[in-house]
């Protein structure tokens, strides 16, 4: 059991239910699942790029991702329909909760001039999307071996109905969000 998971069940379910006024333990809000994104606009003219994204996201997430592929063909970009652009990776459980613990306490706070995530990134329905510059970040991806900096999206599911309550969880957990 992860140090995250012990977290929601001792502290923020207890301090949920108080503030949102929940008759059951059931009804608080939990993350269901996290989607990392990565799109690699170079694997159109480089194959190897694709190999080394996905490596790296493997690395990251401890899931072998699935590869993202074009649904539309686009002359401007020399882009065809079936070409691969892309990875990413579902993760649930186990899983799921150790990689938001090593975001949330690792990988954040090496970012450069990082004030806290954008409270600004939820959908209104309780989820929450977050947008990583670099790779570099997570102390899994060896300098040495990366050839061009890549970002990623990270967008974290929830059951919360509303942007607030999904907020409340999040900074709970020990998600760092700025203050206006």
């Amino acid at each position: 059991m992860s140090r995250l998971t012990e977290t929601y069940a001792a502290e923020v379910v207890p301090a949920l239910l108080k503030q949102f006024g929940y008759t059951s333990t059931m009804a608080v809000p939990r993350v269901t699942k996290v989607v990392v994104n990565m799109g690699i606009g170079d694997a159109i003219q480089d194959g190897k790029a694709m190999d080394a994204a996905v490596e790296e996201l493997a690395g990251i997430t401890g899931q072998r991702p699935t590869i993202t592929r074009a649904r539309k063909s686009i002359a401007n970009f020399k882009l065809r329909e079936g070409m691969a652009i892309g990875c990413c990776v579902t993760l649930r459980g186990k899983r799921m909760y150790e990689f938001l613990e090593r975001l949330m306490n690792l990988a954040l706070p090496r970012v450069r001039d990082f004030r806290g995530a954008n409270p600004r990134g939820f959908d209104g329905r309780g989820n929450y999307t977050l947008g990583v510059r670099d790779q570099l970040i997570f102390p899994e991806v060896s300098y040495a071996k990366v050839q061009k900096v890549k970002g990623m999206n990270v967008c974290i599911v929830t059951t919360a109905r509303t942007d607030e309550e999904a907020k409340a969880l999040l900074a709970g957990l020990g998600m760092p969000f700025r203050k206006n």
